[in-house]
């Protein structure tokens, strides 16, 4: 993919917000903080991004507070070998090059080497009857309505085969022969799909226990199939892989404002009034990266849900992540949803 390295310098006052729309929009997923003299000062990446969130953060705050200052750099004069090297030392997906502190370039972990092919699994749930979209469900499924002339559910596909991935496994229930149908063994879009069925709805979990026992001890991406998103699948991986996870659980950041003066008290006594707060929670995203053993503890033809899963292995004390997304995402539940994707397809995936 042609890129314009020069599209991502961005100053050290502008604010977190304006570095994620950057980032969102260039596809070398970070940005370099400089001076006017285009001396660099620090890199934002979706890994700054991601802490800052968690540490709730406002995004109208300057890239400073975020920022990692200390980068890792390459210089002009450095060999691919080189490069290469340091990349993978440091877990880096790309590298500012520099003269004299002065950004003269950046490189790639794409460029330098050839695209990376990931045989983990991506298991798509796409079973459910999406009774909040009547009519337009009454005969198609949920995921294979279509949103910018294609279905859902293709979108989603061809988001994880850009990123490398190739092996999909589809679960359906409702109008499972239109899917079946539509996307065949996966032959016309040079990846391999299998499909397991419900006999009766079984969650959003125990449709793992469906997945056939020779399937990879790779870790395993798991999203619900209704779900319009950006996000980046390798990097979602790599986080999980360097957590050493159990299951990584991706979280979108949800702000409540109430619209009056909220009242706290001690008994009957008035403490403070707090004038039309606003209060942050992170909301499950339906996307998920499991490992593999999570599969054996799933009973066969039980009804699971992930929260309730999740919930287990919390008191089981395994280790659950969770990722921030701050790249576009939409749950397409409702039809006032399904009318904002179609507005949204146009700016964001055309």
């Amino acid at each position: 993919m042609a890129y314009d390295w020069q599209n991502v310098l961005i100053y050290p006052e502008s604010t977190i917000q304006e570095a994620i729309e950057l980032i969102n929009k260039e596809s070398l997923r970070i940005a370099l903080v400089v001076d006017h003299q285009r001396r660099l000062l620090g890199t934002v990446t979706d890994g700054d991004v991601r802490r800052g969130l968690i540490r709730h953060i406002s995004l109208e705050r300057p890239i400073e507070e975020i920022m990692n200052m200390t980068p890792k750099v390459g210089l002009i004069t450095d060999s691919k070998e080189k490069l290469l090297s340091i990349m993978r030392e440091f877990d880096l997906l790309q590298i500012p090059i520099v003269k004299d502190d002065i950004v003269v370039g950046l490189e790639t972990i794409q460029q330098l080497r050839d695209h990376k092919r990931y045989d983990n699994p991506v298991f798509l749930m796409a079973g459910g009857f999406g009774t909040r979209l009547h009519p337009l469900t009454s005969s198609c499924p949920k995921p294979m309505l279509k949103i910018g002339g294609k279905p859902i559910l293709e979108t989603i596909i061809e988001g994880f085969i850009a990123s490398g991935f190739h092996r999909f496994y589809i679960s359906t229930h409702y109008k499972s022969e239109v899917i079946r149908q539509y996307f065949g063994d996966g032959t016309h879009l040079g990846v391999s799909i299998s499909y397991v069925y419900e006999d009766s709805p079984l969650g959003t979990a125990g449709a793992l226990a469906l997945l056939p026992d020779e399937l990879s001890d790779a870790p395993l991406i798991m999203m619900n199939g209704d779900i319009l998103t950006k996000i980046n699948a390798e990097n979602l991986l790599m986080f999980h892989q360097v957590g050493k996870a159990a299951v990584t659980t991706c979280v979108r950041k949800y702000e409540i404002r109430v619209p009056y003066g909220v009242i706290q008290s001690e008994g009957n006594f008035v403490t403070q009034i707090v004038e039309k707060p606003t209060y942050n929670h992170f909301v499950n995203a339906g996307i998920y990266v499991l490992d593999a053993h999570i599969r054996t503890i799933v009973e066969k033809n039980k009804y699971l849900d992930m929260p309730t899963l999740i919930q287990q292995m919390i008191i089981d004390k395994q280790k659950i992540l969770m990722y921030p997304i701050h790249e576009y995402w939409l749950d397409v539940g409702k039809m006032d949803d399904f009318n904002q994707a179609q507005q949204d397809f146009i700016v964001d995936f055309a």
